[in-house]
């Protein structure tokens, strides 16, 4: 007679052993929004040196359409140069592979280009492209973002052990599968840990390429604007919505990771 076993259920354990690891970081946020009010507070400091959190929050409460708009505006950008950025650094990286010789003048070339400041890049790019357009802040963040993609990348792609690549050698494996079925997944958590970084540097690069002009729904032009009235508690309204959406956007490179990853080490260790 066979007896029914039933499975132990994990979600409770999971979910709690979660909501333990985001602890500290809930009490420490609170923690650092409660001595900075106080702070402003005691101290009387000037609303355009530092507002409080409780004004901000206000502000963010009044012109949360506004600032909402302006966000998805930005968002499309970011996402724009952060595609078009990793796609060039991932394609120059596997022609880098395959033709190790080239890596020496590429990587000059690619060192140069990351060296240029953003305010020199973002009059340039509104020249070429037109300042309302959005490829004028799309290319900046695409030039930020290539060049940890392709550093990554190419580490990951060259980094291969020696006995699988004998491997595909014994079995006749042409390059193109090589690149394919062996250096692309060895590839892959260094290319993931380069988009995490190309994430922030997306927003970064997009937000202060928009102070330079651009369309009015866009979240750079929005804090520049409010500086300039100056209404200094709206204007860090703004500043903070857009460290959120690159930490929105971290996380979603993060699932990403989870979802096309799900046999890497560290997301195990991770569960466990």
């Amino acid at each position: 007679m066979s007896t029914l076993r039933l499975s132990r259920p994990v979600g409770g354990p999971v979910l709690k052993a979660r909501a333990l690891r985001l602890a500290p970081v809930t009490l420490t946020a609170a923690l650092l929004l409660g001595l900075w009010q106080a702070v402003v507070v005691l101290f009387d400091v000037p609303v355009f040196i530092m507002p409080t959190p409780v004004m901000i929050a206000e502000a963010f409460q009044h012109d949360f359409g506004t600032i909402m708009s302006a966000s998805r505006s930005t968002v499309e950008t970011v996402l724009v140069g952060l595609v078009l950025g990793s796609l060039g650094g991932v394609v120059v990286a596997l022609v880098v592979s395959r033709f190790p010789r080239m890596s020496g003048p590429v990587l000059n070339a690619a060192v140069l280009i990351n060296c240029a400041p953003i305010v020199a890049l973002a009059p340039i790019f509104n020249n070429w492209f037109g300042v309302t357009s959005l490829l004028s802040k799309a290319g900046v963040a695409a030039v930020m973002v290539f060049f940890p993609v392709f550093v990554n990348t190419t580490r990951g792609l060259l980094q291969i052990a020696p006995l699988h690549l004998e491997i595909m050698e014994s079995l006749a494996a042409r390059p193109r599968q090589v690149a394919l079925l062996l250096r692309l997944p060895n590839a892959l958590p260094f290319v993931f840990n380069a988009l995490k970084l190309g994430t922030t540097l997306a927003v970064i690069g997009v937000i202060v390429s928009e102070y330079f002009g651009g369309s009015t729904e866009a979240l750079g032009v929005y804090i520049a604007y409010q500086a300039a009235l100056p209404r200094f508690d709206y204007a860090w309204a703004g500043i903070l919505v857009s460290g959120a959406l690159g930490l929105v956007m971290f996380g979603g490179v993060t699932l990403l990771e989870r979802f096309l990853m799900p046999w890497h080490e560290s997301l195990h260790e991770d569960q466990s």
